[in-house]
Order: C-alpha cells, then structure tokens, then sequence
C-alpha cells in the first residue's frame, strides 16, 4: 500500500465518521441536513438521498454537515417579488420558482404581498398583471416544498427544521456527536488489532525485549515484573509508559520480581525523536494476549491512554514546554504516515487510531470554529436563560476559522522546512 492511498484512506475515514456523527444526531433531532460533504472546495461528485445531497470536495481538508439554519437560508422571498408556484393535487404548494418561471408553464406567476416560510408555511399574494384585489389569495405551502433557482431545487427549511428550534441537549449532542465517533472509531480500530495481533497485556510484565535496547543492556529480562521505579509504585504497564516517556536520557531505578526475588536495577531510557519531542524509549514490550474480552478492554484502554498523551501534549503547548514547532500539519501527518506505511498494517492502523483521538480532541477544544467553540456557546445559552445573538456568535466564529487558517499556514511551513 502506497504512503498516497494510505493516507487518503485514513484521512476519508476519519472525516466520514467525524461528519456522520453530526449527521446522524442532526436526524434523529429532525433537523434538515442540507449537505453531508467530505473535503472542501469543488465538487467532484455528488448524489442526493432523503433530503440531503452527498458530495466529495477536491481539497482534502476536512468536510461539514450543513444543516438548515446554522447559515442564512439560500433563497429570501420578499413583498414585491414575482414568483411562479406549482401546487399539488391537495392545493399545497409544492415548487416555488425563482427564475426561469418560463420554462414551467404549469406553474401559476404572482407577485408576493405577504410571505412566512417559517411557521405558518403561506405565501399570500396576486396573479401576475392583475391589480383587482378579489385576485389576492393565500396558498399553503407543503413543508417539503422546494424553491428552483436557476432550475436547481433545494427544500425549504421550515423554522421546526432547523438547527436553533431544537433543544440545547439536542443541539449539545448533533455538535459533540462529531468527536464521539471519532473516539468510537479509534477503540473499534485498536480493539481489531487487538483480535488481530493480539492485546498488550496491562501487566507490569516485560513480554519481549530488544537486545540493543536499554532494557536489556541494564539487566532486565523477559518475564521480569516491574513493581516500582524510582520508588513509585507501578501497577499497570501504562504506568511503566508513562514515567519512562517523560525521562529520557535520565538513571531510572526499577524495582522488579524475577521468580519470587526482588531485584533494583538501574536503567537509563535512550532517547528518541516523536513528533519532534525528546521521549524516552528502554525497549520492552509487554506480554501478549489473545482473547475478544481483552481485545475490547485493550482496545478501551489504549484509546483512553492516546487521549490522555494528547492531552499530557496540548497541555505543556499552553504552559509553554513545547512550542508551536512541535505541532504538525496534513505535510508533518503524511511524512509520519510514509513511516508507519513501511512498519505494517497493523501500525499503520493503530496510528489511524491514534489520529482519530486526536482529530476529536483537537475539535473539543473550546476555540471558535470548532466543535468545541460552539458547544461553549450552547452552554453559555444554557446558563444565562437565553441565545447568544446568531451575528455575535457568527463574527466570533468567523474570526476564529481565520485565525485557525493562519495557523495551519504556519503549521504547513514548519512541516515543509523539516522535510527540507
């Protein structure tokens, strides 16, 4: 498999199931889902299925959901404006056509006095030509009636439709829905390796070890248990990765039990480049199991422990321990992901999983733009009684997509000085 075609593939899963859970939720609320698009820009293929149009975009930048109200509606009709109508068998009106009325020539041209798409679902108005008011009427329009602008139909959005109609636990999960599945889809990858290759045991006990690795060199042994470093007590191999990762290149003192006797041996973890950041690295893995029980809670398990290291990362990129070199872009994703591609399937999908941990975390962030911008505002309307004013809330966002823009500029350059 080629570094290309993996990294389409990864990057298309994650974005599929990102926007699926905002579909899904948006559904099941009843909210019109105007669009579900994978990429930005151009369209280069599309189809559309129960009310919502499907599209692949060009730039493989992320994708959306678009559901009705969260921007302005498409087509605004006004008092004065001519329009054409179609009805169907009951009278309700089924099409109202914008431009091109010509070309419909079933369709009934009046001139709009009075319109309300939103609740009352009416169009009151006069047949084109005519002045007698005996000629004004009132139609009711069908609640999945669609306008035609430039003979391309899109539905109306009654106001029951859309995204600020629906209740704040409604509305908290169509947003939160994104990340959860990608936090879904990375236990489901790392429980699949787990019944593939087998589960990490959480023991604290050396499975295999490298013969170069500082492990080995200092004395441990396959089969040694690990009960202290440093004189903290460990419990879980977790607990071995997480105080050796933040140690490179400094003495460690292990506490093991080799057959019964206890043992201090002082290891020193050698020091490796992830990411741009020092981590140590001793050479041991731990022991093997193959069972569907220990796949699922290993699974589980690891995908708590990825979110927790993302988080350990963004924390020291705020207090200033890392700086913004250290953050990586789609170039910094896919240079990393030609790396794993030569490592084998099964580590390339376990940095799958790690990335779809990351996509959702990094969308959870209370930062305008994204998914965990605009939950802060579903909350803040939580708490004060009342919405924040849609204009606000859309100049807050619009500033912060910009400011996110620049950064991934920024990001994309670093990413390209280190390839060169």
């Amino acid at each position: 498999m080629t570094t290309v075609i993996a990294f389409i593939i990864i990057f298309g899963a994650l974005v599929f199931f990102h926007e699926l859970g905002h579909l899904i939720f948006a559904k099941r609320s009843g909210m019109l889902a105007r669009e579900f698009a994978i990429g930005m820009g151009p369209k280069m293929f599309s189809f559309f299925r129960n009310e919502t149009l499907y599209t692949i975009r060009m730039l493989p930048v992320g994708g959306f959901v678009r559901v009705a109200g969260e921007d302005p509606e498409i087509v605004e009709i006004k008092p004065g404006h001519h329009i054409a109508i179609e009805q169907n068998a009951e009278g309700l009106v089924t099409k109202i056509i914008v431009n091109n009325k010509s070309k419909h020539q079933n369709a009934r041209i009046i001139e709009v006095e009075e319109v309300d798409l939103n609740h009352k679902l009416v169009i009151r108005g006069s047949e084109h030509g005519l002045d007698d008011e005996e000629q004004v009427q009132t139609y009711q329009v069908h609640e999945k009636a669609m306008f035609v602008v430039d003979d391309q139909a899109t539905q109306i959005a009654p106001y029951n439709r859309q995204f600020a109609s629906k209740s704040i636990p409604q509305r908290f999960m169509q947003i939160f829905a994104g990340p959860m599945m990608n936090f879904i889809l990375a236990a489901i990858l790392l429980i699949v390796v787990g019944l593939l290759a087998g589960t990490a045991s959480d023991t604290p006990v050396i499975g295999n070890a490298l013969e170069d690795g500082a492990a080995v060199q200092a004395g441990l042994q396959q089969g040694d248990r690990i009960t202290a470093i440093d004189d903290q007590p460990i419990a879980s191999w977790q607990d071995i990765q997480a105080y050796v990762i933040e140690r490179p290149n400094q003495e460690l003192s292990f506490t093991i039990d080799r057959d019964g006797n206890e043992m201090t041996v002082a290891v020193t973890p050698k020091e490796e480049m992830r990411q741009d950041q020092p981590v140590g690295i001793i050479g041991v893995t731990p022991m093997m199991e193959h069972s569907i029980i220990g796949s699922i809670t290993g699974g589980i398990q690891e995908t708590v422990f990825f979110g927790q290291q993302i988080l350990s990362a963004l924390g020291k990129l705020v207090t200033g321990q890392f700086s913004i070199e250290a953050l990586s872009g789609p170039v910094g994703i896919y240079d990393q992901t030609n790396t794993f591609v030569e490592s084998g399937m099964i580590t390339l999908v376990r940095w799958a999983a790690f990335l779809s941990i990351n996509l959702g975390i990094i969308n959870l962030l209370p930062l305008p733009a994204l998914d965990g911008g605009r939950i802060m505002f579903i909350l803040l309307e939580a708490v004060r009684g009342k919405p924040i004013d849609p204009g606000k809330e859309g100049f807050v966002h619009f500033v912060g997509f910009a400011l996110l823009f620049l950064l991934m500029i920024v990001v994309t350059w670093n990413d390209i000085q280190r390839l060169f």
